[in-house]
């Protein structure tokens, strides 16, 4: 895959491997750049490289490996969480984590207010919870659409009441001009009082976020393009098809588009290959459908870097679902390669019907066979050390002479 631009998109419900993969991506200095294409302060990419971890959420999960991240106008921008994440950061060995991010200037901010409202929206269902990371992701997108469609006090908009007059939406370009934030912030929190009372000073919040401003690089006009041209990258999807807001399974779905389409947009034409990812079992963190879930899954395979979280809930798994699988490569339009991760897991099983599960010893010989492209990324542990980039795995099982099965990473 050396020089291709690659979009890594998430083949389940989330939580599949996406930054262990795209960290292996750019372990070898061939990657210029890492785009974040969609999501927020929500993801929770895991990286484990030279002794080192890391949760990636905003950054991109190329930074352990010395790749700078550009948040397109895709993504939710959160800068509190970022902050707290570049000194997480630096106490792990990265230098000036933020000199390492720019900013396109429409992306939307996530601020304290829409983390509020989000949190009171989801306490209030009970035990109909959505699943919910609780970081104000739905309420960010939500808000924003109230102006696109001229919304007002008291209308219905996704299946939410509007509880005060809205404005335009806040976007990192705002962060500039602080009388222009305030106005919109200002606007912002007296929209949301009745559902969440006074929760921010904004005083407060205009001044953290011109800090912010001065912190990062804000670019504008055709960033996407200029990086594509200027070098080779690699566009990392947050979340999993099997959650998006058009394929998902509402309610229990991410309002963001997980899919590659916004990556494919912002290279507008330029060639990349679209790199799904899937564990060799099925997970899923928080409410929502899960067909193959087993808790004896869930006991033989123990997560490091997961658990049961406030808002989102607990952790599960279960049997790799072929149905749900070939239905997230459909979603994508097809993809031209497969990532596995996990393949130290033993004993596996795969759904093929609703009805019938079958043993699966060789989950890469299986998977490739089941949707016809190959499998380019294998991870067997958690670590770097664990992952292998295969470039040209059929010319490798050809010269191996083993009829297309050996499966020695390059």
């Amino acid at each position: 895959m050396n020089g291709e631009h690659v979009i890594v998109v998430g083949l389940g419900f989330g939580d599949e491997g996406k930054g262990a993969v795209v960290d292996a991506l750019c372990a070898d200095g061939s990657v210029t750049g890492v785009v974040r294409f969609n999501g927020g302060a929500q993801a929770a990419h895991n990286v484990v490289a030279g002794g080192r971890h890391h949760t990636f959420s905003q950054f991109g999960s190329g930074t352990l490996a010395g790749v700078p991240t550009w948040l397109s106008r895709h993504v939710l921008v959160e800068p509190i969480a970022l902050a707290t994440e570049s000194r997480e950061l630096e106490a792990v060995g990265v230098t000036d984590p933020l000199s390492m991010v720019s900013i396109d200037a429409q992306a939307l901010l996530t601020t304290p207010i829409h983390v509020a409202a989000n949190r009171a929206r989801e306490n209030a269902r009970g035990a109909d919870r959505h699943g919910s990371c609780g970081k104000g992701i739905g309420e960010t997108v939500w808000y924003g659409l109230l102006g696109e469609r001229g919304a007002r006090r008291g209308d219905v908009v996704e299946e939410q009441r509007v509880p005060g007059e809205p404005g335009p939406a806040p976007v990192v370009g705002d962060c500039l001009d602080p009388h222009a934030l305030r106005r919109k912030l200002d606007v912002l929190a007296k929209f949301y009082e009745p559902l969440t009372g006074a929760v921010a000073n904004v005083d407060e919040l205009v001044a953290l976020y011109r800090s912010f401003a001065d912190a990062v690089r804000i670019t504008t006009g055709d960033e996407a393009g200029r990086l594509a041209d200027a070098g080779r990258l690699v566009f990392e999807g947050a979340q999993g098809v099997l959650l998006d807001e058009t394929y998902g399974f509402h309610p229990h779905t991410t309002w963001s588009t997980v899919t590659p389409r916004n990556a494919r947009a912002l290279l507008n034409g330029r060639p990349a290959r679209v790199l799904g990812v899937t564990r060799t079992y099925q997970t899923r963190h928080g409410a929502g459908p899960l067909p193959t879930e087993d808790q004896a899954v869930a006991a033989r395979f123990p997560e490091a870097h997961n658990g049961t979280g406030e808002y989102q809930g607990a952790w599960r798994a279960g049997h790799l679902d072929a149905v749900l699988l070939r239905y997230a490569v459909e979603c994508c339009g097809g993809v031209d390669g497969l990532a596995v991760t996990h393949l130290d897991a033993q004993g596996l099983k795969v759904a093929t019907s609703r009805t019938q599960l079958e043993d699966m010893p060789d989950p890469v010989a299986y998977l490739e066979d089941l949707l016809g492209v190959e499998v380019l990324v294998t991870g067997t542990g958690p670590s770097r050390a664990d992952y292998a980039v295969r470039e040209n795995p059929r010319h490798d099982r050809v010269d191996a002479g083993v009829g297309g099965r050996d499966r020695a990473p390059v």
